[in-house]
């Protein structure tokens, strides 16, 4: 038995399927509907390789209108739907379940349009991130949130998600970067919301979709808003004795008013593993490793790591290398981006995303090895250090059904933690279904009832993304075990609010 459940499929949706696919043939090309149950593997996980199901079907729209036609017809059979970008979620959010047709976005690519004078870029939604960054680049700007796949994640898992990255210290994360998203409805209706302004009118509808892991509506299109590159940028190296110290040094860079670029920790373990692969000269001898990152003209660089450097002498730094040419600071960044990678042909692991205040980053972090230490197992902890949001990789072996429950357990002990220290679940990630049962941790039957009510007024039937974010106590039986006495169910609208 998995300790993750998913709702249970509904057996009167799985005796229709010839009927649903057909439908969505007919709204669709041949080419963009997939149902051979050998292609459909492709689809079955995602970045939390642990679980996995395989979707009814698969569709791959072109445009938002195809999108549109493929909700409709969805809608009026009541099929279950999840959204899915490029896969690379790591808490589940893209997982499919057995009754339900996966809607994926890859195939609606294009940059719509550069708007330099006012800074902003039309895109739709399975544009990857990085691939911004590149078109704008030439003209002398660039797109701030750089999630570590941000080679292949899109931008429309970042919407959902509200990525960040580890130049989110300085610029923000996705929704300080969102200025207008057209969105697809549960029923084929087509909203747009931001038409680029900065701060527009209204309620912040904008603000509620970025974040809400496709429950309220398809993101077929998106604004973003592009920045001026800086005149200069230059990482720095800080190996320290211990992660306590590396903890506290970054309390005090931010408690001192200053804003680098980006500050990324790596403990000794994320170390060997990130230089063994990179080759970027990280010193081995440190138990905990800071990357600061400060951009500007050449004096606001001397200035800022300065400063830096006089904070960090006082917490016992040991060892300070900044970088020399454009290849030293490529090769830095090259370890911290490739860590998750580097970890992966080391072993399995689960990656956590708990969110904590600088104040308790110190504690947090040994609290972090104290709880990985227990259940026997190994952790390499690589984290965006200046916002807190911390990662840490807990090793184990995905085909050992103990270990596997060790590590899972670990991992919810470590966001209980994060939380009790004053945090939150989760940074960049999503609560996908990794979190899912820990939202009553940190959330109370109050708060849960209004999320769940703004939820259902934008998907009444509860057809987006339905096993995902909220606990599935009293949403029906699920495929490990009765969620209620109510068989094969799913909430209706008033109950979903209530």
């Amino acid at each position: 038995m998995t300790s993750i459940q998913f709702l249970k499929p509904d057996p009167s949706i799985l005796a229709r399927r010839d009927d649903i696919v057909s439908s969505l043939r007919s709204v669709l090309p041949d080419e963009a509907v997939v149902s051979d149950p050998v292609q459909l593997r492709a689809f079955e996980t995602d970045g939390f390789t642990a679980y996995r199901r395989l979707p009814l079907a698969v569709v791959l729209p072109s445009s938002t209108e195809e999108v549109a036609a493929v909700m409709e017809a969805l809608a009026r059979q009541k099929v279950p739907v999840v959204p899915r970008g490029a896969g690379t979620s790591l808490c589940g959010g893209a997982i499919p379940q057995e009754d339900a047709v996966i809607v994926s976005l890859t195939r609606m690519s294009r940059i719509l349009e550069l708007d330099y004078p006012n800074r902003l870029a039309r895109v739709e939604a399975g544009v990857t991130n990085l691939s911004i960054s590149e078109a704008v680049s030439a003209d002398g700007f660039f797109y701030a949130p750089d999630p570590s796949s941000q080679l292949a994640c899109t931008i429309g898992g970042n919407i959902a998600m509200n990525s960040g990255g580890a130049h989110c210290l300085k610029y923000g994360v996705t929704t300080n970067n969102l200025l207008g998203v057209t969105m697809v409805l549960y029923d084929g209706t087509v909203i747009r919301l931001g038409e680029g302004e900065l701060d527009p009118a209204g309620l912040d509808l904008l603000g509620l979709v970025c974040g809400s892991e496709g429950q309220l509506g398809l993101v077929t299109e998106a604004i973003v808003r592009l920045i001026a590159k800086p005149a200069g940028a230059q990482p720095v190296l800080f190996g320290f004795a211990s992660s306590e110290k590396a903890g506290d040094c970054v309390a005090d860079i931010i408690a001192a008013g200053i804003i680098p670029v980006a500050i990324e920790f790596m403990d000794k373990e994320a170390i060997a593993i990130c230089e063994a692969f990179a080759k970027a000269g990280y010193p081995l001898d440190a138990e905990a490793l800071l990357i600061v990152e400060v951009e500007g003209s050449d004096k606001e660089m001397a200035d800022q790591l300065g400063r830096i450097v006089e904070i960090a002498r006082r917490h016992d730094v040991q060892t300070i290398k900044e970088s020399q040419s454009a290849t030293e600071a490529a090769l830095i960044w090259k370890g911290r981006k490739s860590a998750f990678g580097a970890t992966g042909r080391v072993a399995d692991y689960i990656c956590m995303d708990g969110t904590v205040p600088l104040s308790q980053l110190a504690y947090v972090l040994k609290e972090t090895g104290e709880i990985v230490k227990r259940y026997g197992l190994r952790a390499a902890n690589v984290f965006h250090a200046g916002d807190g949001n911390m990662h840490p990789l807990i090793l184990y072996d995905v085909n050992d059904p103990v270990k596997r429950q060790k590590a899972e357990d670990a991992g919810n002990d470590i966001l209980r933690l994060c939380v009790d220290a004053g945090g939150c679940l989760t940074g960049e990630h999503g609560v996908g279904i990794e979190k899912r049962d820990l939202m009553t941790h940190q959330y109370n039957d109050t708060d849960l009832d209004q999320m769940k009510a703004v939820r259902a007024a934008f998907d009444p039937e509860w057809i987006l993304n339905p096993s995902k974010v909220f606990p599935l106590e009293g949403r029906g039986e699920t495929d490990g075990g009765k969620a209620s006495a109510d068989p094969d169910t799913r909430p209706s609208p008033m109950e979903a609010a209530e």
